[in-house]
Formats: C-alpha cells, structure tokens, sequence
C-alpha cells in the first residue's frame, strides 16, 4: 500500500490539527507542513516542514508542486480562506502528479468567500439567514419598514477571521462604514444561540458522513473558546440537506444560529475551523476519514456517534524555537 503523506498548507497556530493527523497516519505515512512564517509554530509539530512565498506572491504554486514532488504527497490541503480557491484552481494540476486536493471546488470555495453571493443562494433555496444588503437606501428602507432593527453589522463581501466587520447602531455610522471600506456590505444582527457544526463530505461518494454540532459558549478572535457539545436530529437532517443542495466536499465549518427554535445559516467555511478539536477530542475524527479517502474508500456515517453535554474550553500553550525571529 502506497504511503500516505498529506501537505497542511498555511499551518499558522493549528497544531492540533497537524498533532491529529500525525495520529491518524501512524505507521502509515507522514505530515509536511508549510507557511510563510518561520513563526508559525504548527511547522515544527510535522514530521517535515517548509518555508515558502506568500500565497500572493509569483511563483508559489511552483513551490508547492516542488515539495509536493519532493515528498511524494498524497493529499493537500489549507487552512486560510483565501488559499483554499487557489488550490482547487489548479486542481486539475496537483491530479496530475497524483496529489488530491482535499476540499471543495473552486467555484463553491469563491462563493463561500462572497457573504453577498452565499445570502443570494441561502434566500433562493429557501434557507433561513441574516438580511443583507449591498444598497444603503435600500436597507434605510426596509429599517423603516420594521423588518430588521438596530444594531446591523457592516462587514466587506469577501472577508475572513471576523477582520474589519463593526456594529453599528444608526444611520450615519452605517453610510461612514459602507463609504470608507472596499466592497461592504450591511447585515441583520442574529441575536441568538450560536452554533457551530464540523462537517465531513466523503470525497468518493459525495455524502456527508460526519456533522458534529457544538453550542458556542464564548469566542475570542472570530474563534470559538469555549463551547458544548449536543446532537439534534433535525439539526443534523438540515445541515446535511444544505450541504447536498450545495455540492461541498472535504472538511467544512458551518456557523449557524438558533433563534425562536428555528435555525438560521450564518457562515460556511470549507475548510477545518478553529474549533474542530472540540469534534476531534469527543471521537470525531476527521482525520481518519480523510486517511481512509485517500487510500481509495468510501467512508460509512458517523453522524451523531459522540457524547453530548461535553464542555470544551480552550487555554493557551507555548513553543520555543532557536534562530532569528525571520529566519
């Protein structure tokens, strides 16, 4: 059996999910790990490590094909946003020396990057989710109308990590934010329980085989710091519906609300979210069905197999490393 070897691109701070992984390939293959930082800590939890080019910089697809050559690697993968289009983009590429890119499409990952164009697809497949507006008059509008009230968010169409999104509670602020920032747009406060759920789409067979679903108690940083894990049929049936009606694949992170006892799609991330380990720690392992992907199967359901009432709280930890800050 060919070894299995997976390239977590722009690894950043998430050592768990490259500790995880390590852990699924046991005596199997191993964990190459690349990021434009020598800071990035996750790079020293790999069994081998990479320094490379920004994602926006020329050449860095040349660079990633190189070490996925040197290391004979199997599966790639990213943990930002923005890198998560440019993988699938050249999909067909990474194919070709063998390399399967573990995620979604390219047109899928632009269009959970485009808040505006997912809120079009949410609205017309019949999804609960915030009112959102590009058109300023348009919001006044329907504010004066009573169908939505203050305060209202105002966050760029394409944007990531919680950064440059502000809460605004009048009309003047509104018209400053939308004015002063590049693409805004202006959206309903969803005042109720957040809910995070990690998802896994099995790469072969299309079907979502794993939703594991956590109420957030806490977030710090657009990230989840503490929250608890519980299961609900009919949450877990409409997650998967959505996800079917989408086409998505590979690991995904949904954020979802529940209001008045009815559900409402906030945010889709196809990629591990900052707070899978909560998944992983109650026996979600996604890592193993990634493994078990890769080396040509089919993965059966697991949704809903993990303990409810589980509390995760996160808490920091620190590496050292001796060398020059950017070197």
């Amino acid at each position: 059996m060919r070894e299995i070897t997976i390239l977590i691109a722009s690894c950043g701070t998430r050592n768990k999910v490259v500790q995880y992984f390590k852990k699924a390939l046991a005596g199997r293959g191993k964990v190459v790990a690349t990021d434009c930082s020598p800071n990035a800590p996750a790079l020293y939890e790999a069994d081998a490590h990479y320094l490379v080019p920004r994602i926006t910089e020329a050449g860095y697809m040349e660079v990633l094909y190189d070490i996925c050559r040197k290391e004979a690697v199997t599966g790639i993968l990213s943990l930002i946003d923005p890198e998560l289009s440019l993988l699938a983009l050249h999909a067909a590429d990474f194919q070709a020396m063998g390399v399967t890119v573990i995620g979604s499409s390219y047109e899928l990952c632009e269009q959970t990057l485009n808040k505006w164009e997912m809120y079009q697809w949410l609205t017309a497949h019949g999804y609960r989710c915030a009112r959102s507006y590009l058109d300023v008059e348009a919001f006044l509008a329907d504010m004066r109308a009573g169908l939505l009230s203050w305060p209202v968010f105002v966050k760029p169409v394409k944007g990531s990590a919680s950064i440059a999104i502000s809460r605004a509670y009048d009309e003047e602020t509104v018209r400053l934010l939308v004015s002063h920032g590049d693409e805004m747009m202006i959206q309903e406060f969803l005042d109720g329980q957040e809910i995070g759920a990690d998802c896994y789409i099995d790469l072969h067979s299309g079907k979502t085989v794993s939703v594991f679903t956590k109420k957030k108690l806490v977030m710090r940083a657009g990230e989840t710091d503490k929250a608890v894990s519980f299961r609900e049929d009919r949450l877990f049936a409409l997650i998967t519906r959505f996800i079917d009606e989408m086409g998505l694949r590979g690991q995904i992170d949904i954020d979802i609300f529940e209001i008045g006892g009815e559900y409402y799609i906030s945010e889709v991330n196809p990629r591990f979210g900052g707070g899978y380990p909560h998944a992983y720690e109650c026996g979600v392992d996604h890592m193993a069905l990634i493994v078990n992907n890769l080396e040509g199967n089919e993965n059966t359901v697991i949704t809903g197999q993990y303990e409810d009432g589980l509390i995760m709280m996160k808490y920091n930890e620190i590496m050292l490393r001796k060398g020059s800050p950017d070197a």
